[in-house]
């Protein structure tokens, strides 16, 4: 079977997530660099695979996707490897739950309105940030109240792509004082957190500045 292609930049949280993907499937890829933030703006080519300009985007063998959530099902689904989605509609929906959730209500709070805000903004947005720590403490404590009682990853016993998808998102606030402070505070949370960090996919994945 053909190599996939995942075109995007390593700053991406969302990039990471469908790289630890196609990691814990043990499926070699090349990943194309493309900067969405460039000062010569997104490249026309890229548009054909992604019309909203935004990344990741995946080619495999003449199939094109985009959507992280979409990328990561299908790399799931069309390469052998260990399964990473429950085989039960209740398993799969819980989560797919989860994912919606962070999409939703965590990734802006927790990556633009906590970390970039307070890592790339002169002065930060105080007021912002408080709002986004706000939010991220919503999305913590209901990320609790869903993670299963017994096993390891959120859905217990096996590792799934709601694992992937919320560690990068997390790992992503965890860049400020503010985001380790707030983990801190969910024991549950920070001890599933470092499970996942210490795979090889997540490092693999890391940005190193």
């Amino acid at each position: 079977m053909a190599k996939p292609t995942l075109y995007g930049a390593d700053y991406s949280v969302y990039v990471r997530i469908a790289r630890m993907t196609l990691e814990e499937k043990g499926v070699g890829y090349e990943l194309v660099p493309l900067d969405i933030f460039a000062a010569e703006g997104i490249p026309a080519w890229y548009l054909e695979l992604q019309p909203f300009a935004r990344i990741p985007a995946l080619e495999h063998d003449g199939f094109r996707l985009f959507e992280t959530s979409a990328i990561a099902r299908y790399v799931d689904e069309a390469f052998d490897g260990p399964a990473l989605q429950p085989t039960d509609a209740r398993g799969r929906a819980k989560m797919s739950q989860i994912i919606g959730m962070l999409d939703a209500y965590g990734y802006r709070a927790m990556v633009w309105d906590v970390a970039v805000e307070r890592l790339e903004k002169t002065p930060p947005d105080e007021a912002l940030i408080a709002s986004g720590l706000s939010q991220a403490e919503t999305v913590l404590k209901v990320l609790t109240s869903l993670k299963a009682k017994g096993g390891p990853w959120l859905l217990g016993e096996q590792l799934t792509l709601a694992d992937l998808h919320a560690a990068p998102i997390i790992a992503y606030c965890l860049k400020v004082s503010e985001g380790r402070d707030l983990l801190a505070r969910f024991a549950d949370i920070g001890d599933w957190y470092a499970r996942v960090a210490d795979r090889a996919s997540f490092a693999r994945t890391e940005r190193v500045d």
